[in-house]
């Protein structure tokens, strides 16, 4: 039996045969404005409220500015809480290659025992260190050892990933999907049934019967809830 993490975004278990496949790599991936830092919140605070701690690894903003931005919901108090109480580590990190990333995140986790881990943002990672020299195999080879660290680590992770305005490719360079479990791709202004201005789709989940369809979603008070789900 195949062991499941649940996401915390009402409504999107029943869409993935339960939740994340457990120690698994997964991509939430979207065009600026569509709710990814939100999203990747709600999950790793769904985890702190059921005892399991969590890792948040900023490669751009500061984790203040972001805990600004999910106050809206109130959890800013409460990260500021389990931060508090050390089950949580919500840190900016500046590292110059992939393997500095992995040993760094490695390190962390590993001091923390964190069984929830979010990247923000993979896509800020490839553009950085692409400047320069342009070697995409090894660039690939280092992502896929990053992500083959993060497993060994027995964690489950969201990595976010920024899609180009005006472009269909989920990823910078067209390899990081390949290399991932899951991918979520959220939509802002790409119509579902009823007309709801956010949707989400689940364009690749291993080991999982996810649904197909691009579902609808409303960001509420309490965060995301995915709406209209079929029953499966």
């Amino acid at each position: 039996m195949i062991e499941r993490i649940e996401s915390g975004i009402p409504g999107l278990d029943e869409l993935i045969d339960g939740g994340f496949v457990k120690n698994s790599v997964n991509l939430i991936a979207g065009q600026t404005g569509t709710a990814k830092t939100i999203f990747c919140c709600q999950y790793l605070l769904h985890g702190l409220r059921n005892g399991e701690k969590g890792l948040y690894v900023s490669l751009e903003e500061s984790p203040e500015e972001i805990l600004k931005d999910i106050s809206v919901f109130g959890w800013d108090k409460e990260f500021r809480e389990y931060i508090k109480k050390g089950n949580l580590i919500f840190v900016a990190e500046f590292p110059t290659s992939f393997r500095e990333l992995t040993d760094v995140t490695v390190d962390l986790i590993r001091r923390l025992g964190a069984q929830r881990f979010v990247l923000d943002s993979l896509s800020v990672a490839t553009m950085g260190w692409e400047m320069g020299r342009l070697d995409l195999g090894k660039m690939r080879r280092e992502l896929f050892e990053f992500i083959s660290a993060l497993k060994k680590e027995n964690v489950t992770s969201l990595l976010i990933v920024e899609i180009p305005e005006a472009e269909k490719k989920i990823s910078r360079f067209g390899f990081e999907e390949f290399v991932a479990d899951g991918i979520i791709i959220l939509y802002y202004l790409e119509y579902a049934v009823g007309g709801f201005s956010r949707s989400l789709s689940i364009r690749k989940m291993r080991r999982t019967a996810h649904a197909t369809d691009i579902y609808p979603f409303e960001i509420t008070k309490e965060g995301i809830v995915v709406k209209n789900v079929e029953k499966r």
